[in-house]
């Protein structure tokens, strides 16, 4: 569905099966935020034709973080001239201890080697302005995306609507996670996208669940 102009969301609703939400940002390059599980990319696919597109009109697949629910299908441009990133934090952890997890999912690490890592800071491409924040705690090179044309903010799974990311998995940390969710928690947001559940929009109901999470959960990690 499209959210605001150039800006697409795929959101995965499934009561039984684990993917992540997929978003498009249809600008002078194309920018897929996180494709999610390889078996289930046809809702991603469906979503594109549906506005006139197929996976070779993509640019750039920014990854959040390395989890196989976020960046299985990133094996499928392998032999496309589509361009991978992730935080170079993020890929020496999976080339470490994350490997065995994502062998266990028939993850080839060697089919999603990033073009370029993402870098704290701003990132340009072909007139598309971003910035990327390193946001630790779901996992050692987790990112997060703020694009403030919209003021959209692309979480992963750092923050979802009323809750937070789990930190049991190997390389998570809650103080980090907290620290992480308190940074962004000052910007000038008008659209959470989070890597699960429904996106939030307007910016009191934004900050709102920046004070909920913060309130009740931030006891729990």
């Amino acid at each position: 569905m499209q959210l605001v102009n150039n800006l697409h969301a795929f959101i995965w609703q499934s009561m039984t099966a684990n993917n992540c939400n997929t978003y498009l940002i249809d600008g002078p390059q194309r920018v897929l935020v996180d494709p999610g599980h390889q078996a289930v990319f046809a809702h991603v696919q469906q979503g594109l034709q549906k506005i006139g597109l197929e996976i070779e009109d993509l640019d750039l697949i920014i990854c959040t973080h390395a989890h196989p629910d976020h960046i299985e299908a990133a094996q499928l441009f392998r032999n496309k001239t589509t361009l991978v990133t992730l935080h170079e934090m993020e890929w020496h952890w999976v080339q470490a201890i994350g490997r065995p997890m994502s062998a266990a999912f028939g993850i080839d690490i060697d089919a999603i080697v990033p073009a370029f890592f993402l870098q704290e800071g701003e990132l340009s491409i072909d007139g598309l302005e971003l910035k990327v924040f390193h946001t630790p705690g779901h996992s050692p090179g987790s990112v997060s995306l703020y694009w403030p044309a919209p003021k959209a903010l692309f979480t992963g799974d750092l923050i979802f609507k009323e809750g937070l990311g789990r930190t049991d998995l190997p390389g998570g940390n809650g103080p980090q996670l907290k620290e992480s969710i308190k940074m962004l928690s000052h910007l000038d947001i008008e659209w959470l996208l989070p890597g699960h559940g429904e996106v939030i929009s307007g910016t009191q109901e934004v900050q709102a669940n920046f004070r909920e999470i913060e309130g009740f959960w931030f006891a729990y990690i």
